[in-house]
C-alpha cells in the first residue's frame, strides 16, 4: 500500500508521532550540558531491560568475580596489571561501538523480510511502518505535522540511498550499518555533514553561525540575562566546537557537534572510576581495588552496567 499526500489516517498519525517524539530526542542531546549525568538512561540503553538484570543476580559470587577478572586482564592492555585511565577508555569506546553493531546486525534481521541477504527500502517502511509510504518530493503537505513527516521520511530515503553504495536493489548487512549509524562509516561522512548543513545553516552560507545553533530560542525582552541552558549552550560554542574562534561552526566543527562524542563520554566515565575506586592515589586501578568495589564497576559503563558479563565477547579467554 502507497501512502502520499492527502489526508492521513490514524494509523499514520500515531506514526508520525512516535518518529518525531523519537527525533526530539535526538535534537535534545546534540543541547545536553557536558558531563550531565545519564544513569536512568544508560541503565535501559545499555543493559538491555529487567531479563538481562534478572540474568545477571543468577550468577553466583565465584562466577561473577571469575568473569569480571576476565575482564579486567582484556582492559590491561599492557598487561601491566593495572588499568588507566587510557585503557579504560579504549575499552569503554570499544564497549559502545560493539553494542551499536550488534543492535544493527539484530534490525538487519528483522527488517531483511525475505532473508535475501538485502533490506530494500521497501522492507524497511514495512518493518518501521507496516505499510510502504512514498511522498512527492516536490509537493508540500498543508497540515504541518504530515509535513514535518514528509520532510524526515524524505531525509531517511535520501540516507537510504547514500548508504546503498552497489546501487542494487537494498542494502546489505555493511550498507544497513552505514544507513543505521553513518557516523561510524568513512564513506558517509561527507553526508552527515551536509544533513547537517541542511538542518541548521539557514542562511545557506555553508557555516552554523551561534544564533543558527542555538535554534528557534529569542531572547524574552522583559528578561534582564539569558537562561542558564542557554549561556552553557553559549560556552559550548565558543570553547568546545569553535576551535578556530571565527564565530562560526565550519563542517568539521560542525561534525564535532553532531556526532555522538563517545570518546568525551568515556573519558568522563573512565576519570570518575578511578577518582571513586583508586584506594592508594596511584591514578590507575588494580584488580584488587576493582573487586574491593565490584558493585561500582558493575553499575558503570566500563562493564555496560553488568552486560558484559553475560557476553562472551568479553569475558571469554579467546577475545
Amino acid at each position: 500500500m502507497l501512502l502520499g499526500p492527502g489526508p492521513v489516517a490514524l494509523g499514520l498519525l500515531l506514526l508520525l508521532l512516535r518518529t518525531a517524539a523519537a527525533r526530539a530526542g535526538q535534537a535534545e542531546e546534540l543541547h545536553r550540558a557536558p558531563g550531565e549525568h545519564r544513569a536512568e538512561y544508560d541503565r535501559e540503553a545499555l543493559l538491555g531491560g529487567q531479563e538481562d538484570v534478572d540474568e545477571y543476580v543468577k550468577l553466583d559470587h565465584e562466577e561473577q568475580q571469575k568473569r569480571l577478572r576476565s575482564i579486567i586482564k582484556k582492559i590491561d592492555s599492557d598487561a601491566d596489571g593495572f588499568l588507566t585511565e587510557s585503557e579504560l577508555s579504549q575499552w569503554i569506546q570499544m564497549s559502545f561501538k560493539h553494542y551499536a553493531m550488534q543492535e544493527a546486525k539484530q534490525q538487519f534481521v528483522e527488517y531483511d523480510k525475505n532473508n535475501d541477504g538485502n533490506v530494500t527500502w521497501d522492507e524497511y517502511n514495512i518493518q518501521m511502518y507496516d505499510r510502504v509510504i512514498d511522498f512527492d518530493e516536490n509537493t508540500a503537505l498543508d497540515d504541518a505535522e504530515e509535513e514535518s513527516f514528509r520532510l524526515l521520511h524524505l531525509k531517511d530515503k535520501k540516507r537510504f540511498e547514500k548508504a546503498n553504495q552497489d546501487a542494487g536493489p537494498g542494502l546489505d548487512l555493511g550498507e544497513f550499518i552505514a544507513f543505521e549509524h553513518p557516523e561510524e562509516v568513512d564513506y558517509m561522512m561527507e553526508f552527515v555533514i551536509q544533513e547537517a548543513l541542511e538542518e541548521h545553516d539557514k542562511d545557506g552560507d555553508g557555516f552554523v553561525s551561534l544564533e543558527e545553533f542555538l535554534g528557534d530560542y529569542r531572547q524574552d525582552p522583559t528578561a534582564s540575562e539569558d537562561p542558564e541552558w542557554i549561556l552553557v549552550e553559549k560556552d559550548r560554542f565558543v570553547n568546545d566546537y569553535d576551535k578556530d574562534n571565527d564565530g562560526r561552526l565550519d563542517p568539521q566543527e560542525l561534525l564535532s557537534w553532531v556526532v555522538p562524542n563517545n570518546q568525551g563520554i568515556a573519558q568522563e566515565e573512565a576519570l570518575h572510576l578511578i577518582d571513586e575506586m583508586d584506594l592508594n592515589g596511584d591514578k590507575k586501578l588494580s584488580e584488587e581495588e576493582i573487586l574491593e568495589n565490584q558493585d561500582l564497576f558493575l553499575t558503570s559503563e566500563a562493564t555496560d552496567y553488568g552486560r558484559q558479563l553475560h557476553d562472551d565477547y568479553f569475558y571469554h579467554d579467546e577475545l
